[in-house]
């Protein structure tokens, strides 16, 4: 692992801000599905030499001018709903030594598995309208960030295309 394999790009305060997530859902909950999109869709998108100039900026405490710009108006929309897709597919699951629960409070209602994939496509698709919105600035500004072209020493390679999900079944 690399040490800024801990770095999020995006905080609590920012899944409240812009989700239906609401205050009192603990982070350590969230946080996880932030670390996958982000390893996932972000690095796909970026580049893994990009993607690990951010981190290392993000972690340092420099990041600024451009950069700042690409992560706070491009990168965090697009990882903020990718986080959110996963999430509601999965946060009412908790594993642990007894096995896989459920968790359901009392008083509620558990929406069914068609309400459930509508919500996760619909953050899918959000997520993808960021990809692509991020995609078209960034190669507009393609001067501005030369590891997006740079040679990936066995790292990913950016590409535009979004990761290729499907249902999920019980």
């Amino acid at each position: 692992m690399r040490t800024n394999d801990t770095v999020l790009l995006v905080d609590k305060q920012d899944i409240y801000k812009y989700t239906q997530l609401k205050g009192n859902v603990d982070v350590d909950n969230i946080s996880p599905f932030v670390k996958v999109a982000q390893d996932i869709e972000v690095q796909q998108v970026l580049g893994s030499k990009l993607y690990r100039k951010i981190l290392d900026d993000v972690q340092a405490g420099t990041l600024t001018g451009d950069y700042d710009t690409l992560v706070m108006d491009y990168v965090q929309p697009m990882l903020i709903h990718y986080a959110m897709a996963d999430f509601i597919q999965f946060h009412t699951y908790e594993v642990n030594n007894a096995g896989i629960m459920k968790n359901t409070p009392e008083n509620t209602i558990a929406p069914d598995r068609v309400e459930i994939d509508t919500l996760v496509k619909r953050y899918r698709q959000i997520g993808d309208t960021y990809r692509k919105r991020l995609t078209d600035w960034i190669t507009l500004k393609i001067q501005l960030f030369p590891e997006y072209t740079a040679y990936q020493d066995g790292g990913e390679y950016p590409t535009s295309k979004p990761t290729n999900y499907s249902n999920w079944n019980l």
